[in-house]
């Protein structure tokens, strides 16, 4: 492999500034851009833009292309079934990959019951999804979600979501029967035992026959990659079990691999009576699923789940392929290693650096925060400047939290060993850099 990243030209390119300009003529203002580069082609952990430099990915689309942005396997399944037809709707005709995706969810979803699936497009489905499929068997309203989380862009969604700008400004008014609970965030919020106190208090005086879903991520992904203190998914379980409640585990981000195990839930040993996963699931075309326990799942009438593109059987293709990729033994041991590489070059900084706060996450699903000591105020100036550096040097990151000062790694889970620490070495330097350019101001 040439050495990467291999830059031609600065960052962004001529061609890409030409076409960044057309862009801003052309789409509206409202979707941002994280580096404004226009990509040619991709390998398996690289991205060659218009301008011929080669970019180290260490974004994934968002933790979409979990097995590479091109993917052969991905590519060849979805060109055999592009060979056949690319889409019937299947409400009108059915198709086999329908089946065969939703078969492979229910066998490998955590949980010892029996499980149902259905597929939609988007994350953001899925969640709506699941919350009116949890209403329809509860007969109850109210939806209970955490603090700092993020479940997607729709209306309902944007309530559910935590972060105001950019996913809530101007958007409003959003709907009711929405009620937000404490995070148990290590760093920054309550611990286990006072978050699941105050979610049992809202539990309580909202009735205990008000909530039809809890939705949690098991990590949460734009609230920070953070990771719930120990004992507060097990928590959550507890309480759902006792007030009746549809426990929905969003692993839209976290799911099929990312974090070194199928799904993350497995990490705290516990199952949802729902499980949503997107983003990866497709290989980079759009596929989402809730899979659930069956009479959860059946609660439905029928024609009440659905919508044109639900499924659409390009997109069971890749996932079919998706599948192939994660059943290979030795990957999810690999994605082990992705995390040790990580925390190898990253935890030095905790002692070397004031400012940075935390490094957390599991697998190929990890952040380092920046935040002044002592008092931990955010420092989303730095986080920004370190990426912009990182931008600049020809690697592709992205910064999260609900404060904007988290930088999140998501490499695809096949990066070759090379490109990691080629990325993790400029990551860490441009860290370096900025610290000291901030220390002598």
């Amino acid at each position: 492999m040439t050495s990467v990243p291999h830059l031609l030209t600065e960052i962004p390119g001529p061609r890409s500034r030409e076409l960044q300009a057309q862009r801003e003529a052309a789409v509206a203002s409202g979707f941002g851009v994280t580096l404004p580069v226009f990509i040619a082609s991709a390998g398996t952990s690289t991205l060659q833009d218009v301008d011929g430099n080669t970019l180290i990915d260490l974004a994934s689309g968002i933790a979409v292309t979990s097995v590479g942005a091109a993917n052969p396997l991905v590519r060849q399944k979805v060109a055999a079934q592009l060979d056949l037809f690319t889409h019937t709707c299947f409400m009108v005709t059915e198709y086999e990959g329908f089946v065969r995706v939703a078969e492979w969810l229910n066998d490998h979803v955590p949980g010892d019951f029996e499980k149902k699936t259905g597929l939609f497009s988007t994350g953001a489905e899925a969640v709506e999804n699941a919350v009116k499929i949890a209403r329809a068997y509860s007969g109850r309203p109210g939806v209970l979600v955490i603090d700092e989380a993020y479940h997607g862009r729709s209306l309902l969604t944007m309530a559910m979501t935590a972060k105001e700008h950019p996913y809530k400004t101007s958007f409003g008014p959003f709907p009711g029967d929405v009620v937000r609970g404490p995070n148990a965030n290590p760093l920054r919020g309550a611990g286990t035992d006072a978050a699941l106190a105050e979610i049992e208090r809202i539990v309580v005086d909202h009735g205990t026959d008000h909530f039809a879903a809890l939705v949690v991520e098991p990590i949460q992904g734009e609230g920070g990659f953070v990771v719930p203190a120990e004992g507060f998914l097990a928590g959550l379980r507890r309480i759902a079990d006792a007030h009746g409640i549809v426990l929905v585990i969003d692993e839209i981000q976290t799911g099929l691999g990312r974090t070194g195990r199928l799904f993350a839930s497995e990490h705290d040993g516990i199952a949802g009576d729902i499980t949503l996963t997107a983003k990866a699931l497709g290989g980079g075309l759009p596929l989402s699923a809730v899979t659930g326990r069956a009479d959860i799942m059946d609660a439905a009438h029928a024609g009440g789940l659905g919508g044109t593109y639900a499924g659409n059987p390009l997109a069971c293709a890749a996932a079919l392929a998706v599948f192939e990729v994660l059943e290979d033994p030795d990957l999810l041991p690999r994605v082990a290693g992705i995390e040790r590489s990580i925390r190898r070059h990253l935890e030095p900084l905790l002692v070397e650096l004031d400012v940075v706060a935390e490094v957390r996450g599991h697998g190929a699903m990890m952040a380092i925060e920046f935040a002044d000591p002592g008092t931990l105020a955010p420092r989303a100036d730095l986080a920004q400047r370190i990426a912009s550096a990182c931008h600049a040097a020809g690697v592709i990151t992205l910064t999260c939290g609900t404060f904007g000062n988290v930088i999140r790694l998501l490499p695809p889970l096949v990066i070759e060993d090379a490109v990691l620490e080629a990325g993790l070495e400029i990551l860490a330097a441009s860290i370096r850099s900025i610290a000291a350019e901030e220390a002598a101001a």
